[in-house]
């Protein structure tokens, strides 16, 4: 597919020049009926890690099917059960397949609201864009939300669960909706603590949909050394070292960080393929300890 097509609604990383007013998403909890997009879109970047050119044509799908990956052929369910690696990103697999940086697509899905959608990737790994979610919130919005006759079945968190490494811990307590509650320590002067907590809705969710990956210069430089991350940029990652933020543009927000941390967190929540009725409270928190707490609560609830 091509940005000419007619029947999609193209998007390029430099088109997301969106604000609140933007978002029409509303409580994932406050609709009844799944939702799938009223027509598809297509969105084309370079990949974070590869470097490489890739794509993502997003379809509407029936009713039941819900977020599924398609990479090669092979279908991949956007669920916890797929997830085969946390290092540096989500990702997911099924057989031989991969597809990698997939939270900031499915956190703007959870957020807005789709249950059902096919996501025809073209490349081993999500485009990372601006490193935001702002560009996956412009082409939600442009594709429009469709309502479908089954009933969604929300994740209600009966009781509170809890997940340790080291002095980093993740948790999920009952709640009437999704609410996020992350807090970040790095002993960095321009980061320190910090702390972001809100429901999952349009506009708080706007707050952490323009909030961008992060990394130390010096991680950076071991990282390409490695042959990762060829992808990276200033135009798509904020940058630390030891005098502050070397983006020409310093940053979006002062806690940037930590949204970006929350932003992933809704994104990972996303893989438990529901709409959630719980708290997610997280502290130092990355991939691989959201994976273990989502699992315990599937296990408990």
């Amino acid at each position: 597919m091509t940005a000419q097509d007619p029947d999609l609604a193209p998007v390029t990383a430099g088109g997301s020049g969106i604000g609140p007013r933007a978002l029409p998403f509303t409580s994932i909890d406050m609709a009844m009926w799944q939702h799938t997009l009223e027509r598809p879109f297509l969105v084309r970047g370079i990949g974070l890690h590869t470097g490489m050119p890739a794509s993502v044509h997003v379809e509407p799908a029936p009713a039941g099917t819900g977020r599924v990956f398609l990479v090669g052929g092979v279908e991949i369910p956007a669920l916890l059960d797929a997830v085969v690696d946390t290092r540096l990103a989500t990702t997911l697999g099924s057989g031989n397949a991969r597809i990698t940086m997939v939270e900031h697509l499915l956190a703007a899905m959870h957020a807005a609201g789709v249950d059902n959608a096919r996501i025809h990737v073209d490349g081993p790994e999500v485009p990372v864009l601006d490193g935001s979610a702002r560009t996956w919130v412009a082409a939600l919005h442009n594709a429009g939300l469709r309502a479908q006759a089954r009933r969604r079945s929300p994740l209600t968190i009966r009781r509170a669960v809890r997940v340790e490494s080291g002095d980093s811990w993740a948790e999920l307590w009952p709640a009437s909706s999704f609410e996020v509650d992350v807090t970040v320590d790095f002993p960095h002067p321009h980061i320190g603590r910090q702390t972001w907590s809100g429901p999952v809705t349009g506009h708080h969710f706007y707050q952490l949909a323009a909030a961008r990956t992060f990394g130390f210069r010096a991680d950076a430089e071991r990282l390409w050394a490695s042959g990762l991350a060829r992808g990276a940029s200033l135009e798509n990652t904020v940058v630390y070292d030891d005098d502050g933020v070397l983006n020409p543009g310093g940053l979006r927000s002062h806690d940037e960080a930590v949204r970006h941390k929350a932003l992933d967190a809704v994104g990972d929540a996303a893989l438990l393929g529901a709409p959630i009725h719980g708290r997610l409270r997280a502290y130092k928190a990355g991939h691989a300890l959201h994976k273990q707490l989502f699992e315990a609560s599937r296990a408990d609830n």
